[in-house]
Formats: C-alpha cells, sequence, structure tokens
C-alpha cells in the first residue's frame, strides 16, 4: 500500500482497549513486517458516563459511536474493539474484518474464593444483567450493587467498600496483566456473547484494507463469535436482556450452550444445539427455542425480530 505507508487505528482511551490495540497492531506488524500503525485514542461516550448503568444511556453503542464515525470520516483505517461491547447489528458501510484468538472467556470473581463463600446478605458489584442475573440465581439472599467504569476503577470501588465482591472478564485482567479472584467455571458460569474477542472493523468499500487484516483473522474465533451474535440477533435482546452463550468447537462443528434469565435470576432457560460453522439458522433455532421455553419473567426483555 505504497500510497498509505501509516496506517491510523482507532482505539478507546481506557487502559484495556489501548492494550487490546497494542495486541492487534503487534499481530498486523508481524504479519506484515514494516508496516506503520499509528493508535489514534478516541474518549468513548461510554467511558464519560459511569454512574449509571450502560442500558439506561444509550447501550452499547456508547462504546462504538466515536469510533465509527472517524472510520466513516476516513480519519483511521480501521478500529479495534471488544467485541462483547459491540452492538448486535452494525452499519452496513462497516465489516468485522478480523477477529483475533479469542482468549479466556471465563468470569473472575473477586473478592471472595467462592460465591459460597460470601457471607450472608453480600453486596455484588456489577452492572452487566448477566452477571447480576447469574450472581442472584446462585445467591438469592445477596444483593446487586450497580459498579462500572474501567478495570481499575471497579477494582478501587470494590476496595472502597462500594461492594464485597465483584466481577470482571478474565480475558481483561489478562490482557492488562493482573491476577486478582477466582475464575468461574465456564460450563456453570456462562459467559457473555462474544466475551474474550477483539474484532477489528474496516470499512466495507476498503478492499486493501480488508486484505491487511484477512491475514491475522482467526477463523475458529471468528466462527464462534459469528454464531454467537446470530443468535443475539435472533433473540432481540439488549442491553437490559440476561443472554449467557458459550462456543466451543467439536471436530469440524460447534455446540454453543445458551441460557436465558429473569432479571432476578429467579427463572433460566438452557439449550444446546450442534451445527457446522456459518449455519446462521441453527444457532436462530436455538435463541427460537429458548423463548418457547422461557417465562413471561424472562421473555419480557427480548424483542425477536418478526416476535416469539
Amino acid at each position: 500500500m505504497p500510497d498509505r505507508p501509516r496506517l491510523k487505528l482507532g482505539t478507546r482511551r481506557s487502559p484495556l482497549a489501548l492494550a487490546q490495540a497494542e495486541e492487534a497492531r503487534g499481530c498486523l506488524i508481524a504479519a506484515h513486517p514494516g508496516l506503520l500503525v499509528e493508535l489514534v485514542p478516541v474518549t468513548a461516550s461510554g467511558d464519560k458516563v459511569q454512574d449509571r448503568p450502560l442500558a439506561d444511556i444509550g447501550g452499547k453503542a456508547l462504546w462504538t459511536k466515536e469510533l465509527d464515525a472517524r472510520l466513516l470520516a476516513g480519519e483511521v483505517d480501521f478500529a479495534v474493539h471488544s467485541l462483547k461491547d459491540v452492538e448486535t447489528l452494525r452499519p452496513p458501510e462497516l465489516v468485522i474484518a478480523a477477529v483475533l484468538p479469542r482468549e479466556d472467556v471465563r468470569d473472575c470473581l473477586i473478592g471472595a474464593a467462592s460465591l459460597a463463600d460470601l457471607p450472608p446478605g453480600a453486596r455484588i458489584g456489577t452492572s452487566a444483567p448477566r452477571r447480576a442475573a447469574l450472581a442472584l440465581r446462585a445467591r438469592p439472599d445477596c444483593s446487586v450493587v450497580g459498579i462500572r467504569g474501567n478495570v481499575a476503577t471497579r477494582l478501587a470501588k470494590l476496595a472502597a467498600g462500594e461492594a464485597d465482591a465483584t466481577l470482571l472478564a478474565m480475558a481483561g485482567l489478562n490482557r492488562l496483566g493482573l491476577s486478582h479472584g477466582t475464575p468461574l467455571a465456564a460450563h456453570d458460569w456462562l459467559p457473555a456473547p462474544s466475551q474474550g474477542a477483539i474484532a477489528i472493523e474496516c470499512r466495507t468499500s476498503d478492499a486493501a484494507m480488508r486484505a491487511l487484516l484477512a491475514a491475522i483473522d482467526h477463523l475458529p474465533s471468528h466462527q464462534a463469535v459469528l454464531a454467537e451474535r446470530a443468535l443475539l440477533a435472533a433473540l432481540g435482546g439488549n442491553c437490559h436482556s440476561p443472554i449467557a452463550v458459550l462456543t466451543e468447537a467439536d471436530g469440524d462443528l460447534l455446540v454453543m450452550t445458551a441460557a436465558l434469565l429473569s432479571p432476578d435470576g429467579a427463572e433460566e432457560v438452557r439449550g444446546q444445539a450442534r451445527f457446522a460453522p456459518g449455519d446462521r439458522a441453527a444457532a436462530q433455532a436455538l435463541a427460537a427455542q429458548l423463548l418457547e421455553a422461557a417465562g413471561p419473567a424472562i421473555r419480557a426483555h427480548f424483542d425477536p425480530p418478526g416476535g416469539a
């Protein structure tokens, strides 16, 4: 690309986002030695407001809209995202051109050795509906208090006594080189859709950039998260919807285990499907199966396309 010797990579300014951007830059330069990549940090709306749940102030678009605007304006050539924070429906002018190898998908409990070790009535700090519902299902005697912010902010709030325990993604802790807490078994405590995955987007029309990024696309990770996003789209969930899903490879097939919960954790439905990568219909069928089995307390938080 002689006409574009220095590429601009858009990223949020948070320490974790910058670590993810450095990982993406390193992978791209390793695949294309001599390539120059400049990081362009952007302050996202979601980073500016940390005293209210994300769902109450605009949802996942608060993590992406500033980077989207710069991509569409040509101010950056590509952008890096934590895929679990990217809304399911994206502008057609943008494409997920690469997914890096997925990190640890598990959540980590910080503040106690296990959920069972929490004292009666303990306060669990999280603003994620999935984590709140799973925590209350395991420990209905506990309460959930809202905690938002980057990893350091949430750890500081825990240390300040705003909660007795909190939950963070192992992937984020690993990428920041932090060692805290107890990982929760993924099959018992299903992760968020696309948790641990770094996605790289560029303009759909930018064939040269897409070709560069194709060299660092990790196909197994890409296939798994595309399946999880297909499930999300079919469920019609939003930032208020407690959704948990784990997709694993089994030979040439994918095995998806998914759960929907009521926000208070009192109700849960689970299902599993085995299908070939790229089979969106199978993920959609699992979504329909889950919604059919769910009671009103769960279905009230989903709005599937065409109804259910």
